[in-house]
């Protein structure tokens, strides 16, 4: 079973994504904190990482560029799920290494999981 790492700062939100992706076949681990998510890689390393931009005590940038920076986990796809949507902010997400950026407004979790199948082949 592939596992997805979800990390968002909505609680809602990430109750909702982590009950449509276990419906959808992934093992699913969440983190909203910078300590959520070390602990969550300490345990495993997942197929593919949803990252918001806005969490509560680092930013999805900083998260992006660690876990790029980091051999266990710079080759981990990861999707940025947002709801920031500037130019400025998608670019900057994608050259630091972001194999997508989805506005979270503009998809749906169904689309969310095609495009997660599209990346890690589940």
């Amino acid at each position: 079973m592939k596992k997805i790492l979800t990390i968002e700062d909505d609680q809602f939100l990430k109750k909702i994504e982590a009950t449509k992706f276990s419906k959808s076949g992934f093992e699913v681990e969440t983190a909203m904190t910078k300590a959520d998510i070390d602990t969550c890689l300490a345990k495993s390393i997942p197929d593919i990482i949803l990252l918001d931009i806005m969490l509560p005590d680092i930013d999805g940038y900083s998260v992006l560029k660690n876990l790029k920076a980091d051999e266990k986990t710079k080759a981990v796809p990861v999707i940025v799920f947002s709801n920031l949507s500037s130019d400025q902010d998608i670019k900057k997400m994608t050259e630091a290494g972001a194999a997508a950026f989805m506005i979270k407004s503009n998809f749906t979790l169904d689309e969310v999981v095609e495009k997660i199948h599209s990346l890690i082949g589940a």
